[in-house]
């Protein structure tokens, strides 16, 4: 189950992986943002906070993930993540082959750095 809460006035998306992911999950994420993508052209940014990454319930739900990132990843400025698990620090590096935005990482507790790195210029 993937928990989500839009800052409209920021332009910020929060997502909070509590068990494994979940086809619907990424179909109601966009039901969510793509109308405020299309009247505002982007999301500054989303915040991911984790302990640790959930997985994914199955393969539709990788599917489904993978095709939100496509067709989502240049429409998103930045991307947070707030965790002090190892796996979710090493993002970053991976996900700059395959996203545009630019991704961060902050520790556990950093929530109020991490939204202040997202909605600065």
């Amino acid at each position: 189950m993937l928990r989500h809460d839009l800052l409209p006035d920021k332009g910020i998306l929060i997502l909070h992986p509590e068990s494994s992911l979940r086809a619907g999950d990424f179909a109601e994420l966009a039901r969510l943002v793509d109308p405020y993508i299309e009247n505002n052209g982007e999301l500054k940014g989303i915040l991911v906070e984790a302990v640790a990454f959930p997985g994914w319930e199955s393969f539709a739900g990788l599917i489904s993930h993978l095709k939100f990132v496509k067709n989502h990843h240049r429409l998103v400025r930045r991307i947070a993540i707030v965790s002090d698990n190892k796996l979710l620090t090493v993002v970053p590096k991976f996900a700059s082959h395959f996203v545009s935005a630019e991704v961060n990482t902050f520790e556990a507790g950093g929530r109020e750095a991490a939204l202040a790195w997202l909605a600065s210029p």
